[in-house]
C-alpha cells in the first residue's frame, strides 16, 4: 500500500529530473569525457531521491530523510566543486539547476507533483534560453532596468502588504483596490515600454501610434503633431495620430471591463460607434501615407511619483463621490465622474468601480465617463491643430470624425434615459 500509494509523487520526481537532465545534457553533450558532473541519467536520480527524501518525511521519517537529502546535496556540491577546481572554469549554472532538482523532487515527494513538474518545465526552459535571455539583456540600458525596477516596486513589493477592508472618510478608501488601479495602469504604460523597445525603432510610426496609445495617447498626439509642423513627418504622422486615439478607445473599455464590470455593456455601445471610425479613418490615412520608420515614443513611462499622485487623486475622488451620493443622489455622481474625467478618464472609471451596486444607474455613469472622453478627445484636437498646422489636417478631421460618432451615440443614449 506504501508503495502504491507513492508512485504518483515517484513518477512526478522522475519527471522534475528528466526534463531539467535533458536540458543539461543535450547542453555539456560536448564536454570532454569525464568532465562533465552530472547529465540526463544524474539529474533524474537526484530527482529521485529527493523524491525518496519527500516520500519518507511524509511518513514520518524526518531524520532519516534530511540525512538523504542532506547526502544527496553533499554529493551535488563536491562534484561541481571539484569540476571547478580541475577545469579552471567557473560555472554555478548546472550546479545550481542540480540544487533546483533537489527541491523539486522534494516538493513531488510530499506531494506538491504538479507544482514540482511545472517548476522543472520552466527552469528547463530558462536553461534553454541562454542564448536569447543573454541577448536580450546585452541590448537593455539603464533606463530599461530602471523601468522594470520601478514596475517590480509597484507591482510586487507594495501591493502584497496592503490591508483589506474599507477605510477614510464615508469608508471610501479600499488600500487595495486602490492600488490594483496603479498596477493596471502603469501597467500599460510598462506594457508599451517594452513593445517599443523590441518592435518600435523597425516597425515605424503604426507601430509608435500603437504602442504609445495604449498608455498615452495625448503624449503620441502632441509628439506626431509636432513633427509635422516642424516639417519633419512622412506622411503617417497623421494616421498614427488617428490609430492612437483608436487605441485609447480600445483600452478604456478593457479599463471598464476589469474595473467597472457593470458598466461594461452600456459604455460598450456607446464607445462603439466612435471605435469603428476612429480605426477606419487611421486605416484609411495609413493606406495614403508612405512607408516611414518614424519617430520614438514617449520616453520612460514608469515613475513613481506620477504613481502615487494619481492614487491621491482618485482616493480624493472616491470620497468625493460618496459625499456627492449622500448630498444630491445619481444626477451628482454624474456630474462629479463628467467633471472628474475631463481631467483623467482612468480616475473616472476607477471611481465608478468603487461605488456600490446600485449608487447609480451603469447608464448614467456610462454616458458620464462616455463624456470625459469626448472632452479629452476635444483637447488632442487643439493639440493637433495648434502643434501641427495644415500638414496635420488629415488627422484633425479624423479626430472629428471619431468625434462626432461619440457625440451621436452619447446623444441618443441621453434620449434613453
Amino acid at each position: 500500500m506504501f508503495a502504491i500509494d507513492s508512485l504518483p509523487q515517484m513518477a512526478a520526481a522522475l519527471a522534475a529530473g528528466l526534463l531539467v537532465g535533458i536540458e543539461r545534457g543535450w547542453k555539456l553533450r560536448d564536454e570532454t569525457p569525464g568532465m562533465r558532473v552530472a547529465g540526463i541519467r544524474t539529474f533524474t536520480l537526484l530527482g529521485a531521491a529527493a523524491g525518496v527524501a519527500g516520500i519518507i518525511a511524509g511518513h514520518g521519517f524526518a531524520a532519516a530523510s534530511g540525512l538523504l537529502f542532506a547526502a544527496a546535496t553533499a554529493i551535488v556540491a563536491i562534484g561541481y566543486s571539484r569540476a571547478v577546481l580541475d577545469s579552471g572554469r567557473p560555472d554555478a549554472t548546472s550546479a545550481i539547476a542540480a540544487m533546483v532538482t533537489l527541491g523539486l523532487g522534494f516538493l513531488a515527494g510530499i506531494g506538491e507533483e504538479a507544482l514540482a513538474v511545472a517548476g522543472a518545465a520552466v527552469v528547463a526552459l530558462i536553461l534553454a534560453l541562454r542564448t536569447e535571455v543573454h541577448r536580450w539583456v546585452g541590448a537593455l540600458d539603464e533606463a530599461d532596468i530602471k523601468a522594470f525596477t520601478r514596475y517590480a516596486v509597484i507591482a510586487l513589493a507594495v501591493f502584497p502588504f496592503l490591508p483589506e477592508g474599507r477605510y477614510g472618510p464615508y469608508d471610501a478608501w479600499e488600500p487595495r483596490t486602490l492600488w490594483l488601479v496603479v498596477i493596471i495602469v502603469t501597467g500599460f504604460s510598462f506594457a508599451g515600454y517594452v513593445a517599443n523597445r523590441l518592435f518600435g525603432a523597425r516597425r515605424g510610426t503604426i507601430a509608435t501610434a500603437v504602442i504609445g496609445g495604449a498608455y498615452s495617447s495625448t503624449a503620441v498626439t502632441h509628439s506626431f503633431a509636432q513633427r509635422l509642423g516642424a516639417g519633419a513627418g512622412h506622411g503617417a504622422e497623421n494616421a498614427g495620430i488617428a490609430l492612437a486615439s483608436a487605441v485609447m478607445y480600445l483600452r478604456v473599455i478593457i479599463l471598464v471591463a476589469v474595473l467597472a464590470t457593470s458598466l461594461l455593456a452600456d459604455f460598450a455601445i456607446l464607445v462603439a460607434p466612435a471605435l469603428l471610425a476612429g480605426f477606419a479613418a487611421a486605416l484609411w490615412l495609413y493606406r495614403a501615407a508612405p512607408a516611414t520608420t518614424g519617430p520614438a515614443p514617449p520616453g520612460n513611462p514608469i515613475a513613481m511619483l506620477p504613481a502615487l499622485t494619481f492614487v491621491a487623486f482618485v482616493a480624493v475622488a472616491a470620497v468625493a463621490a460618496r459625499w456627492a451620493e449622500t448630498r444630491f443622489g445619481e444626477e451628482g455622481i454624474a456630474v462629479l465622474l463628467l467633471l472628474m474625467g475631463s481631467m483623467d478618464v482612468d480616475a473616472a472609471i476607477v471611481t465608478a468601480g468603487g461605488l456600490e451596486p446600485g449608487t447609480i444607474a451603469p447608464r448614467l455613469a456610462a454616458l458620464a465617463i462616455a463624456g470625459t472622453i469626448l472632452a479629452n478627445m476635444s483637447v488632442k484636437l487643439g493639440v493637433t491643430l495648434a502643434y501641427g498646422g495644415r500638414e496635420a489636417r488629415p488627422a484633425a478631421w479624423a479626430l472629428g470624425a471619431s468625434m462626432v460618432a461619440l457625440a451621436a451615440s452619447l446623444a441618443a443614449g441621453y434620449m434613453r434615459l
